[in-house]
């Protein structure tokens, strides 16, 4: 994921930063809890696809 792209994501709830995760291909949204999937190299910002992050998960 290029870092400039990064910068310019925000998550579409909160309007806050996101968290990429290589290993999972997610955008994480730490406030919201939420983990948004990369599918082929694109960024899927909606919420009804973003997985909700359980308690015990710990985010980066």
């Amino acid at each position: 994921m290029d870092a400039k792209f990064l910068e310019i994501l925000v998550c579409p709830l909160c309007k806050g930063p996101l968290v990429y995760s290589k290993e999972k291909q997610e955008l994480i949204c730490k406030p919201d809890r939420l983990a948004y999937p990369i599918r082929d190299g694109i960024p899927v910002m909606l919420e009804s696809d973003a997985r909700e992050l359980p308690a015990e998960e710990e985010v980066e």
